[in-house]
């Protein structure tokens, strides 16, 4: 239509140059007016005129089409922008990316090309009415209507186009937009989608924060530190397209003018305090002089990094409630959420961070958690004080604050593992019974714990000789643990000790039947160092549990529901944190175990670095009755076969390093008379060996089968070519006295 109507613009100029002409040439004639020949040119001339009338109608007829049809363009356009807005303030709270912003540009590009177009073709058709009128000429009011009516149009559409294609984030938590932290820079950027630009203008947009506060007590006040002005040249404007990306934006509190210090003593927690960051551009093109604005959706502004948590539920629930994207006294009175729409924002925050969302069964557990598990939910709506607050299961932890601490958990340590579906998460104690208790002995799963902050328990069923059904939990593993050993190398190595203290792993097949090497064996491949293999004997770091034969004794005798049924198994892991205050290895070198001298400085680093946490975290909770039987059990093939040189200068090292534990009033370590007789050195052991008391350690042969700890034999000496692996089993240090106690985790 555009080239019809520039085709008829074409015609009608044509159409009244000839008038032009023709009137010219009646007016200088002076012949009188009866001659038939000028009555013939008038006739003539007056049908000229009458044709030029019936173009220029023509013509603005053409025009009102195709404003009418642009009309439309936009009309359809500006629902496709709020849809990708939309979806923008989904992706900002780990919905599905927003994507099409290009191709939305060329369209607004392509409609505002057609309306400055349309816009200089009616400038020329004024200009026509400005050389040739008439009585009842169409152009003098026609004209200046359509392009009124076209400019309107216009402005609509630079308004709607210029928008916020990122959204204010810092660069520290790129998962997390929208909070912002005072003193830290964030980036934020703006596009206009219609990408059309003077040769010779810059274009300058200019940044602030809370153009329109709200008038409510406490609300505060920020300055913007660094430059808010960006300029965009008309060179990167048509390579890059009219794009202000704001890169090094900070913000600062101002100061309260009573206190001189910022301070908070509104209705609305910091948290919950929302704040809209503007941008103003100074729109020049073709005569067309506009300034245009743009906001982005409410960020909140903490000054700590221990209130994102709740600052990110805050962002969360106000975009996925607030029907206003600019209504910054959304929590004065915040909206309920049906579980329809916080279900999926949940599976949303694993998706988005982590990769893998939620399936139906663990959304249904964290339904039952907020909403209860008898409760309907197709009516029921959550409260945003329950969201954050509520303590699911009651006294423990708030219900946001567990979950978003499992997510920073999932991410750091179990991404891959969660990924792969190998954990099952979330699923409560009932659930793991009613699923274990039809599998066979050895199933197990991993869930999060419900009372622990950032805790995941493996949990194994085991049928007994009597039909009872007993379900077994590993204290929960935390990020400290994790950080030591991952958790497929804690499944697949790990030992559970018998009555005859033989270790033995029980967990065989992950819910529902999958072997455990084949679900997890691809995740413990190690990379082997042949030149750390020649230096050094290899050790690995397992965890280990104990079960007492006393324990087992009383199991029977323990009443439990039969959704609660499920005890607790203290697990122990070698290589924990730094030494804590509590270790003391006198009473254990007293005991007969005479380790010899300290090797040369170079092996203290190793040392310190692989045993001196083995050592914390394996004796420190073992008391006076239980020290010997832990010996026998976790460190005589240690210090019989595989780690003699390295055991010895940590022993030392730990000794002089760490004070003595204090046990409390009632419970105190008595030291071990020092043997009579000191055996001498053999000369034909190696230096390292000669003064190891093996005599006093031959009572530890019958206490473990060692071709089970080490299948491939002693490891070889120094001096040979190759260096076999040798499994230390410590004991645990999450290990208590006394009989099993029903899981709480």
């Amino acid at each position: 239509m555009m080239e019809k109507l520039v085709k008829s613009i074409s015609q009608l100029k044509d159409q009244q140059d000839v008038f032009c002409f023709r009137y010219k040439i009646q007016t200088s004639a002076r012949t009188p007016s009866l001659d038939p020949h000028q009555t013939r040119q008038q006739d003539i001339l007056q049908e000229t005129l009458n044709e030029l009338d019936r173009r220029r109608k023509e013509v603005l007829d053409a025009s009102k089409a195709l404003l009418g049809r642009l009309t439309t363009l936009i009309e359809l356009l500006l629902p496709k922008l709020e849809e990708w807005k939309v979806q923008q303030q989904k992706a900002c709270i780990g919905g599905p990316p927003d994507g099409g912003l290009e191709q939305l540009e060329k369209w607004f590009t392509a409609g505002a090309k057609l309306l400055f177009h349309l816009r200089q073709l009616l400038k020329e058709l004024k200009g026509l009415s400005h050389m040739v009128t008439y009585q009842g000429d169409p152009l003098i009011e026609g004209v200046d209507l359509r392009k009124a009516q076209v400019t309107e149009l216009l402005l609509r559409l630079l308004h709607r186009a210029f928008v916020v294609e990122t959204q204010p984030c810092m660069p520290q938590t790129p998962h997390r937009p929208l909070i912002l932290k005072t003193g830290s820079k964030f980036t934020v950027r703006t596009r206009l989608l219609v990408r059309l630009q003077e040769g010779s203008e810059s274009l300058t947009a200019e940044v602030s924060i809370d153009r329109n506060p709200p008038e409510s007590q406490g609300f505060r006040k920020f300055n913007i530190l660094t430059s808010n002005q960006k300029t965009l040249t008309p060179e990167k404007g048509q390579s890059q397209g009219l794009i202000w990306d704001f890169g090094y934006l900070t913000l600062m509190e101002q100061r309260s003018g009573s206190s001189g210090k910022g301070s908070n003593k509104g209705l609305l927690a910091v948290t919950e305090e929302l704040h809209i960051i503007s941008f103003t551009v100074r729109y020049t093109y073709q005569g067309l002089k506009q300034e245009l604005k743009t906001d982005t959706l409410p960020v909140v502004i903490i000054s700590n990094m221990n209130q994102l948590s709740i600052a990110w539920a805050s962002v969360l629930w106000f975009n996925l409630l607030s029907s206003d994207p600019q209504n910054q006294q959304f929590f004065c009175s915040p909206a309920k959420a049906p579980w329809d729409l916080l279900g999926p924002a949940l599976s949303w925050q694993f998706s988005s961070y982590v990769g893998r969302g939620l399936n139906s069964d663990q959304l249904g557990m964290l339904r039952d958690k907020l909403f209860g598990q008898n409760s309907k939910t197709e009516g029921a709506l959550l409260s945003w004080v329950n969201f954050i607050k509520r303590e699911s299961p009651p006294g423990k932890l708030p219900f946001w604050t567990w979950l978003d601490k499992i997510l920073d958990l999932v991410h750091d340590h179990l991404k891959d593992l969660w990924n792969d579906g190998h954990i099952m998460g979330f699923v409560s104690r009932s659930q793991e019974r009613r699923l274990l208790k039809k599998t066979i002995s050895g199933t197990f799963l991993l869930r999060f714990s419900e009372t622990l902050e950032g805790g995941i328990t493996c949990s194994w069923v085991e049928h007994q000789d009597d039909d009872k059904v007993l379900i077994y939990s590993v204290q929960p593993f935390t990020k400290e643990v994790l950080q030591s050993l991952p958790l497929a190398k804690i499944i697949s190595q790990y030992q559970l000790l018998t009555e005859e203290n033989i270790p033995e792993n029980p967990l065989c097949f992950l819910y529902p039947r999958i072997p455990r090497d084949e679900a997890f064996g691809c995740y413990s491949q190690e990379k082997v160092n042949l030149q750390e293999r020649k230096k050094y004997l290899k050790h690995k770091l397992i965890v280990v549990s104990n079960r007492q034969v006393d324990e087992l004794q009383q199991l029977p005798e323990l009443k439990l529901e039969p959704e609660l049924e499920s005890f607790e198994l203290d697990l122990g892991l070698a290589p924990g944190p730094e030494p804590g205050p509590g270790l003391d290895l006198e009473p254990l070198l007293e005991a007969g175990l005479d380790l010899g001298p300290a090797l040369e400085p170079t092996l203290e680093p190793v040392m310190e670095s692989t045993l001196e946490p083995v050592l914390e975290s394996t004796l420190e909770p073992v008391l006076e009755s239980t020290l010997e039987p832990v010996l026998e059990s976790t460190l005589e093939p240690t210090l019989e076969s595989t780690l003699e040189p390295v055991l010895e200068p940590t022993l030392g090292e730990v000794s002089q390093r760490v004070p003595e534990p204090d046990l409390g009033p009632g419970l105190k370590l008595e030291p071990i008379p020092e043997p009579l007789s000191q055996l001498l050195p053999e000369p034909d052991l190696p230096h390292d060996l000669r003064h190891l008391n093996t005599e006093d350690m031959e009572i530890f042969r019958n206490s473990m089968k060692i071709e089970e700890i080490m299948p491939n034999g002693d490891p070889l000496l120094a001096g040979q070519n190759t260096v076999d692996e040798a499994y230390v089993f410590p004991r645990s240090h999450f290990y208590t006295d006394g009989p099993l106690i029903p899981s709480d985790y």
